[in-house]
């Protein structure tokens, strides 16, 4: 006999298992939500660049295309109703040579493409009057793009997926799933304590954990579970003041964005993400990398001495490609196709996820195996 049982069990509580649970709870569904951490959003959610992103470089029609432009007006509308800390900077993507105006054309073109708001191409003296510190030939201006205080902007979630009925249990995790006559029987171990609750439905939306998480599900085909890699980024900051307004980022290249600037809500400069293909959980910064951030930073920012960089924090994003060369699409699976119905598997989701949460849920909570 199950210790408890729901309609709905969501497995993980950074930003996007957050905005499930709430807007499950809204929708008036009895909604479980486990966490293994002692908090939420204790990993990829918190260890990023906090950038509402406008949804530039994503491939036309891909899930990211189309959740990122919603995602990012949802959002703002979201904090500013709320009171929650978010920074309409906008966005210069830099091009430091003539090559690279020519692919600002293109980032351009698709953004548009992806329905992007007021993208502009700006040079010489209108680049001049935005930034007169920045050195760079060109650049692509988006307006849409900001930063957001997402420990402020996980926090209501929380509360507002409780005060909705929700219960979030942290220090608890999903340990496996059994299906059943009405659907899984999961056992979850609370510091060392397992307890048997019954579920209908699954969202397995665990981050890094995704993986194990369906590994767990007896139900599921083990054949479609996708790998699971990581992508480490390291952060810098500096306590000198920044001369910027907005945020800076180089021409994407080798399957990242660049090491770009952004500010926080307070107008403080951080640096990164690099990337770094590991194969074990690590949040070190590496001091001696102080010098590649400062060689890619100084191209746009000349002014900035390497000793004014100070290490910061990382991240590690989850991937289910070995390296940047392919596009990783938001990756949704409807578990039904596997041999697990009523459960659906989120893998991989990595930025824009934090600016597509809101209407991430929308859509995952939309799907037939959810209702």
């Amino acid at each position: 006999m199950a210790d408890a049982s729901t309609d709905l069990l969501v497995v993980g509580a950074g930003a996007v298992g957050l905005a499930l649970a709430r807007k499950a709870a809204m929708d008036g569904r009895d909604v479980i939500l486990v966490e293994a951490n002692e908090s939420f959003g204790m990993e990829t959610s918190s260890r990023n660049s906090e950038v509402i992103h406008a949804g530039i470089y994503y491939q036309k029609d891909s899930l990211k295309a189309q959740l990122c432009v919603k995602g990012a007006h949802a959002l703002y509308a979201f904090c500013e109703s709320r009171g929650i800390t978010t920074r309409n900077y906008g966005k210069l993507i830099v091009a430091t040579d003539q090559e690279q105006c020519h692919r600002l054309e293109d980032l351009k073109a698709k953004g548009e493409v992806n329905q992007v708001p007021g993208l502009e191409i700006l040079s010489g003296k209108a680049l001049a009057e935005k930034e007169p510190d920045l050195k760079a030939e060109a650049a692509l201006y988006s307006p849409l793009t900001g930063v957001i205080d997402s420990h402020g902007y996980m926090a209501q979630l929380e509360g507002e997926a409780e005060n909705n009925g929700a219960t979030i249990a942290y220090q608890s995790r999903f340990k496996s799933a059994v299906k059943t006559a009405s659907g899984y029987d999961v056992i979850i171990d609370g510091q060392g304590e397992e307890m048997v609750l019954s579920c209908r439905h699954i969202i397995n939306a665990a981050g890094h954990g995704s993986f194990a998480v369906s590994k767990g599900i007896d139900a599921i085909d083990q054949a479609s579970i996708p790998p699971h890699y990581m992508a480490k980024g390291q952060y810098f900051t500096t306590t000198k003041k920044p001369p910027f307004s907005h945020l800076i980022y180089p021409v994407p290249s080798g399957g990242g964005l660049g090491i770009h600037l952004t500010l926080d809500v307070q107008g403080g400069a951080r640096f990164g993400p690099d990337i770094q293909w590991v194969d074990a959980v690590d949040y070190t910064v590496n001091p001696n990398d102080r010098g590649k951030f400062h060689q890619l930073v100084s191209s746009y920012w000349p002014d900035l001495d390497e000793q004014d960089l100070v290490p910061a924090w990382a991240g590690i994003r989850p991937k289910i490609y070995a390296d940047g060369s392919v596009f990783q699409d938001f990756t949704i699976q409807e578990q039904q196709d596997h041999g697990a119905e009523g459960v659906v598997a989120l893998y991989a989701i990595d930025s824009p996820g934090l600016t597509s949460s809101l209407v991430l849920a929308d859509y995952v909570l939309g799907l037939e195996s959810l209702s």
